[in-house]
This record gives structure tokens, C-alpha cells and sequence, in this order.
């Protein structure tokens, strides 16, 4: 028989802060759909990541994660720079005061690229031979140098994650084959300085080791191009792609991987900066997605549980296709003049208000006790929560953006 997956019964300073939040959200009267981000969390974070990377490493923190407001104000100055790729993040990140900017993605248009550069940004990730005659071109115009690291797609780039980008067939990257004709390129554009590399690979990776063998060769191919085409090389950038266990089981190892990148460190070559761009890592802890109980129900021998939520806020189970955890915060208060449904003791599936069976965060997950008007909170949806989902399907009102201050200052940088 499978393993029955029971709802959390979390504990500590961070679940208090944010079942206290919550509570006084239910006090409002109006039915709770909301996404609370805890600063002393993400604060912590941070810290420890910063510990386990060495003076020779850079932390760039990947705005599309979580581009809310108060976590790029507490980031801002706890991390070396922002990783954008768009003109919103752009300007999200320039409004923190954040003045090193690495832009990536693999679609930059020229607006993109003009408001970069005139902001002054530490360096751009070329994709393709077009994007980096373009670069060239809005920087002569602009009469600013454009700061470029070449984003290759390795032929072999063997590092586990849920989404591969490179070693693959993708629209990332600069094919490996073309990187002799990039190199003179960026020679021959008089606006372009070519700083080093850009090698980012998957998406929530969880092997500490093979991450930082993963890192360890980059440096090491790096460095051989470097020697090979005559490059002064000032940046090898490798990315994020440091996940988290939805699911369960064990994480990523910060420990091991501090002790695993020493080889890389070794090898790098002097004076050359090593940018790490994490953002599901930093931030997934700090954020919780709750919504209330509107209804329960059984259909076929199936027990429900509706959302006044759902997938369009919290897209991320629905898109990767796995069933995430949720804790169950009792609310006492009853609005109606009859009785309170409530299940005990069985396994029952958490769906959303939209009108498609596709729009479930949950399945068979054991509950103890479950009533309409209490509340599910799913953990771990700082990151790629509330910006991959799809707002305004059905024109549901949006979830309510709370935050928890953090408890403590923790030291920059």
C-alpha cells in the first residue's frame, strides 16, 4: 500500500507568525485567500547561503522568483546584485536602490536592453548571435560600454533538476558549436566588453554534490576557453537552479555543498568573480499560501475540500504535476445559523474555485479534522507561487499580500 501523506501540524516561531497574521485576516469577516511572506525567514536564509559560499563567490538574487516589494526591499541589501529579465523587474529592482543588475532571458527586446544599460547594469547574459549585434548596437547608440557574458548550452551539462535548460535542446543559450563566432564578435562590436560566461543549466536541483561538480566544471571550462580564445575573463556566472523538497524528504545540503565547492574555488582563475543567481532557494521558505474551506463534499467515494483559492494563485502543483503539502489552522468562528460541515479521519483532495478539474493543490492527504471556514496553508510557496500564476482566470479577486517584519536585522554584506 502507498504511504499515506498526512496534512503538517507545523511548529515554530515562523508557523506563529504566520497563523497570527491569518487570524486577524479571518477577524475581517471576508472569506481568507491570501499570501503571507515571512521577512525573519528569508532573512535567515540568506545568511546561511552567504555562509556557505566563500569570499570568491557573488549572490545575485533572480527577481522572477518573488518580485514582491518588501522581499526585494529586505534582499537589497543582503545579497551582491539582482538578477532581472524584464523592463518590470528592471525597474522593481532600480526602485530597491540596487544598483549591480545581471539581465538574462533568452527574449530581451530593445527597450529591455536600452533601459539596462542606462541603468547602469553590472552585466548582460547574451543568448544569441542576433541579441549580441543588437546589444552592440543600442550601446554605440547610447554611447555606453555593454558588459556581456556569453550564455552557452553546453553539449554535456549532467546536473539532476525538475527542468532542464542546457545539455539539452532548448531555446536557451548560445549552441556551444557557435561559441568561436561570439567571441569574435564581441571583438569586433566596439561598444562590447566580453566579461566571461554564463552557464545556467536546471531548475531545483537537490544533490549538493553533483551541484557543486556541476560548478567545478563550469570553472574549469570556463577557464580553458578563457586560455584558448584570449579572453581576459572577469565573471563565470553558473546560474541558480538550487531547489527545494516540495514533497518531502531530504533537501539540498548547504554543509556538503560548502565543502564540495572548495575544489571549484581552487580552481578559479585570480581576480575572476563567481556569481551565483539563486531565487527558489532564497526565498520558497518564506512564503505561505493559505485559503479558507468554502465547501466539502464527496463525489465517486471521493472526499473534496474547495478553496476560495486555488490554482490560479498557486500554480506551481498544477504545473509540475505533484501534490503539495498543506497544514490545516483551525478557525472557530462559525457565520451561519446551522450546522458546520466537517470531516474526521480520511484522505480527501484540496481544489480550487475555478471551473476545470485541473485545478487541484492537493491529493489524498490524510486530515485528522476538517471543517468548512477553517483554513489550509500551504508552506513553501515563496518562489514561482503568485508570479507564474494566472491572476485573472474567472476575475476572482487576488489574494491578499501580507507580510510578517522580520524579528531581527540580520548583518549586510
Amino acid at each position: 500500500m502507498p504511504l499515506t501523506v498526512r496534512a503538517q501540524q507545523p511548529r515554530g516561531a515562523a508557523w506563529e507568525r504566520v497563523s497570527d497574521i491569518l487570524q486577524r485576516q479571518v477577524d475581517n469577516g471576508e472569506p481568507v485567500c491570501a499570501y503571507v511572506y515571512d521577512l525573519e525567514t528569508l532573512l535567515v536564509q540568506v545568511q546561511a547561503v552567504r555562509s556557505a559560499l566563500t569570499r570568491r563567490c557573488e549572490l545575485y538574487y533572480a527577481v522572477k522568483a518573488n518580485g514582491h516589494p518588501a522581499v526585494l526591499g529586505a534582499l537589497a541589501g543582503q545579497v551582491d546584485g539582482f538578477e532581472v529579465a524584464s523592463l518590470g523587474e528592471i525597474d522593481k529592482a532600480v526602485a530597491t536602490g540596487m544598483v549591480r543588475l545581471a539581465l538574462g532571458g533568452p527574449a530581451k527586446t530593445d527597450a529591455q536592453l536600452a533601459r539596462a544599460l542606462q541603468a547602469g547594469v553590472d552585466l548582460i547574459n547574451v543568448e544569441s548571435l542576433h541579441e549580441l549585434r543588437r546589444a552592440g548596437l543600442i550601446g554605440a547608440q547610447l554611447g555606453v560600454r555593454v558588459p556581456v557574458a556569453l550564455r552557452v548550452n553546453r553539449r554535456h551539462s549532467a546536473l539532476p533538476g525538475q527542468l532542464r535548460m542546457a545539455g539539452a535542446a532548448t531555446q536557451f543559450g548560445l549552441d556551444e558549436g557557435l561559441l568561436p563566432e561570439a567571441i569574435g564578435l564581441c571583438h569586433a562590436l566596439p561598444a562590447v566588453t566580453l566579461r566571461g560566461f554564463h552557464l545556467h543549466a536546471v531548475s531545483n536541483n537537490l544533490d549538493a554534490q553533483a551541484h557543486a561538480r556541476f560548478v567545478t566544471d563550469s570553472v574549469a571550462w570556463c577557464a580553458q576557453q578563457a586560455a584558448r580564445h584570449r579572453i581576459d575573463l572577469d565573471v563565470i556566472d553558473v546560474g541558480g537552479g538550487i531547489g527545494v523538497p516540495y514533497t518531502g524528504g531530504d533537501g539540498f545540503d548547504l554543509a556538503t555543498f560548502s565543502q564540495a565547492l572548495k575544489a571549484a574555488i581552487n580552481r578559479l582563475p585570480d581576480r575572476v568573480r563567481l556569481i551565483f543567481e539563486l531565487g527558489r532557494f532564497l526565498v520558497a521558505q518564506a512564503g505561505w499560501y493559505a485559503a479558507e474551506i468554502i465547501d466539502l463534499k464527496r463525489t465517486h467515494g471521493r472526499h473534496f475540500a474547495i478553496l476560495r483559492g486555488g490554482t490560479h494563485h498557486f500554480r506551481l502543483p498544477a504545473a509540475w504535476g505533484y501534490s503539495h503539502p498543506f497544514a490545516v489552522l483551525p478557525v472557530e468562528r462559525w457565520r451561519y445559523p446551522f450546522d458546520r460541515p466537517e470531516v474526521h479521519g480520511l484522505c480527501i483532495d484540496v481544489a480550487g474555485e475555478l471551473c476545470t478539474p485541473r485545478d487541484v493543490l492537493a491529493r489524498q492527504i490524510w486530515v485528522d479534522r476538517l471543517r468548512v471556514g477553517d483554513l489550509a496553508v500551504f508552506p513553501l510557496a515563496g518562489a514561482y507561487g503568485w508570479e507564474i500564476s494566472h491572476h485573472d482566470f474567472l476575475s476572482h479577486p487576488h489574494p491578499a499580500q501580507l507580510v510578517c517584519p522580520p524579528a531581527s536585522t540580520a548583518s549586510p554584506p
